[in-house]
Formats: structure tokens, sequence, C-alpha cells
């Protein structure tokens, strides 16, 4: 009797832990994805979708993109805690688990997944008490590539579609960019760029994909940090794409911190107490722009 009890309490604590960090896991097509090789889990893009835990959510909902060089997901660290992070102030995550060039996908095919994503969270935003004027894109390292690239590639969907959710725009309201990669060219993470474009990619693919290339005034308006220090990713990247916003006369917050490394995240973990100052940081750019109100 001991033992079944042991049982069903640690049943019961799992299911509590799961709806906790959040288990509402969606496909982002119903059959294969475009360019699927397989039926493994590695082809096929989810999103797993946080809820705010506040009473009142804000309206505000954020794509997430974990980085790992379109090698691997840093799930937890660029995806699950910033979802958490964010939901304590009332903003609905959504991780994005896309493709990834170790398992043989490139682009354009990984640009599908987070532009399903975002159609995805606009079309069925009721569902989730999200505005859909107010949703954005959040992207660390690699995942800030693909990320950004959304905020300079995107389209106002096919409004001859037979799939309605290829009819709705995939366009950010706002990014939010954490040491992103940025360009293809000379200052490119060269891991991330062989796993997204493969070897030897043409000029032309990698011009297209050098988002500080494609900023317009259309751009959404960004935040970005990024540590002077940063060994692996290039703080030129987040300067190239400042820079971008600037000349475009977009707005921004850029904040470059002296030391520390890659790969910082929140710099902790739940209930993120000692969560490093970017966090601080971007919460004042939210309340500013109105997007959260505590």
């Amino acid at each position: 009797m001991a033992n079944r009890r042991s049982i069903v309490l640690g049943c019961c604590l799992f299911v509590i832990f799961s709806q906790m960090v959040g288990q509402n896991v969606i496909r982002l097509w119903s059959g294969d994805a475009p360019g699927a090789r397989g039926t493994a889990p590695k082809d096929v893009p989810t999103l797993t979708v946080y809820t705010p835990d506040t009473a009142v959510p804000t309206g505000t909902g954020i794509l997430i993109c974990p980085g790992g060089g379109y090698g691997h997901l840093a799930t937890r660290k660029e995806g699950e805690d910033y979802a958490r992070f964010l939901a304590m102030h009332g903003v609905t995550g959504f991780v994005l688990k896309y493709r990834l060039g170790s398992d043989g996908y490139r682009y354009p095919e990984i640009f599908y997944d987070v532009q399903r994503a975002l159609r995805i969270v606009r079309a069925r935003s009721s569902e989730w008490h999200v505005d859909p004027h107010r949703i954005g894109v959040m992207g660390s390292s690699a995942g800030g590539h693909l990320a950004s690239t959304l905020l300079t590639h995107y389209d106002e969907g096919n409004p001859n579609a037979a799939d309605a959710i290829e009819r709705v725009s995939c366009r950010p309201d706002f990014g939010i960019l954490c040491y992103p990669v940025i360009t293809m060219g000379s200052f490119t993470h060269e891991g991330s760029k062989m796993n997204l474009l493969g070897e030897n990619p043409s000029q032309m693919l990698v011009d297209l994909l050098s988002n500080e290339k494609h900023v317009s005034a259309e751009t959404p308006p960004c935040f970005l940090w990024q540590t002077a220090e940063d060994n692996v990713v290039s703080v030129r990247n987040s300067l190239a794409f400042a820079e971008a916003l600037a000349e475009s006369k977009v707005p921004f917050a850029l904040h470059i911190y002296e030391r520390g490394g890659h790969g910082l995240g929140l710099g902790d973990t739940y209930p993120f107490v000692h969560a490093l100052p970017w966090t601080g940081e971007l919460l004042g750019w939210l309340k500013t722009r109105k997007l959260i109100t505590d």
C-alpha cells in the first residue's frame, strides 16, 4: 500500500511540475513540416506555451528562439528559463523547437519554422489571451540570428493560401536579441553559418542572411544586449545591427556590458532573484513600450 501511495504521489507531482514549467506542446504543422526528412522528434518543429503567473495577463506574447549554433538547442537556459521569467511579469512565452543543421536542415527550412510559429501565435492569440498586435520575437546567439531574420524578412501572409494559418502575418511587433549572431559575413559565428547555409554557400545567400543588410524603416523596435568580452560571437554583430537600426530610424535599446562571456542567459535559476542586470533593463524597456505594466 505504501509503495502504491508513493507511485500515486509521484505521478501527481509530475503532473504539477509539468503544468508549472509549461507542457502545452503544439506541432507547427499537423502533417509533415515543409522539407521534412522524416517523422522523428528532430523532424517535427513545435511550440511550448508558458502562460503567465499573474492573475491578469498583460496581453503580450513573445516567441522565444533558443540558441545553439543551429546545431543543438539550449532549450532550458535560453528557452524555458526566459519563458518562466517573462511569465512572472504577465507575458505569455512560446518556446520554439526548430529544426537544426546538425539534422540535415538548412535555410529555408529552419526559417519556415519561425515564420510558422509566429503565424500560429497570432492566429490563435485569443486562445492565449494575447493581443495580436503585441507579439514579439526573442532569440539568443544563433536563435538571435533566427529572430533577426524574422525581424528583417517577415511577410504579411498569403491571402490566397488554402491553409488559414499561412494567411496570417509573421511580422513581429518587437524584437529582443541576446548576444545574437547577425551577419553571415566576415565576423559571423562560423559554426552557425555552416549549420545554416552548408559548405561554400553563394555570396547571394550570405548577403541574404546577413541581417544587418536588410534593416529598413519597417523593421520592428528592438532591444539588444551583449558583452564586450564575448569570444564566441563578436560584439560587432550587435553593433552592426544597432547601427543599421539607427540609420533607418528604428527605435532600439542597446546594452553592451564590459564583463562576461557568451551564453549567459539570465545568469540565475528560478525564481531569478539574482538575474543579470540586462533583465531589469529589458523590463524597463517593455514598460516604456507599454508591453508590461508591473
